[in-house]
Parts: structure tokens; sequence; C-alpha cells
């Protein structure tokens, strides 16, 4: 079923559209709350997958993430200057970069969720419990392969 013509289709009535203010929206309002831990919401989505342990190598992060490997590279440089994390080779496979997150990266990766519900619940504000799941339902079916 198509939801969309080439005679009705109006850009600020997409879907797509959207969904992409609704992302800049939330980047700006998470990023400007993370600044005192001096990480951005795409590296905060590091942190916490790797402290949570599910994603250890850039590949995975990167498929975890929707991240490019070029931009995963940059920013694990970033994490890796301000040393939240250190990058090691796999003794099976040198081809393989193996992650972990430093004592100073598990103590940021540890503040996040006293941040980030903060920001989400603020944009949910107006949502009711139903709201809120059909929501979250549509976006899960929506992002699914």
């Amino acid at each position: 079923m198509d939801h969309y013509t080439k005679e009705g289709f109006m850009l600020t009535h997409s879907i797509g559209f959207a969904i992409n203010k609704a992302r800049n929206v939330l980047v700006t309002e998470m990023d400007a709350a993370l600044k005192e831990l001096d990480i951005t919401s795409q590296q905060m989505g590091i942190l916490l997958s790797m402290k949570r342990g599910i994603a250890t190598t850039p590949f995975e992060l990167s498929k975890l993430l929707g991240i490019d490997t070029g931009l995963m590279t940059r920013m694990l440089d970033k994490l890796e200057a301000k040393q939240f994390l250190e990058r090691s080779r796999s003794l099976e496979d040198r081809r393989v970069v193996n992650l972990a997150l430093t004592k100073t990266g598990e103590e940021i990766a540890a503040r996040i969720p006293e941040i980030a519900p903060v920001v989400l619940n603020n944009r949910l504000k107006t949502f009711s419990k139903a709201e809120f799941k059909e929501m979250q339902r549509l976006l899960l079916k929506f992002i699914a392969d």
C-alpha cells in the first residue's frame, strides 16, 4: 500500500520530515544536557552500549547505532583522546579492534542515566502512557528490518 503519491507529496507532511525534525530537537536537547559530562548524544550511545556489553568493537557499535564506520572512527578517536575508552587489537584476529571503557569512561557512563531520562521525559510530558507505548511500538515497527 502506497501512503504517498508524487502529486500529493508535501515535504513538511511526510513521516521522514517529522522523524528527522524530532531527532534534531532531541539531539539538541540531549547534547545540551550532556555538556557537563563532555559528551554528545551520539557518544552517549557508544558509552552506554559498551557499559552494558552490547557492543565491544567499532563494527558492532556502527551496526547497532546506525553510524557509518568513518564517523564511528572519528567519535572513538575523540572518546579515546578524552581517556574514556581504550582500543586494543584482538589476539585471535589482528583485524579486530576491541574497545574497553576506562575508569573515567565507566564513571561518565554511570552518570548518563541521571541525565538522559530527564530530557526524554520532558519531551514526552504531554504523552499519556498509552500514547507513549503506541509511539514506541510504531517507531520500532518503522525501523524493523
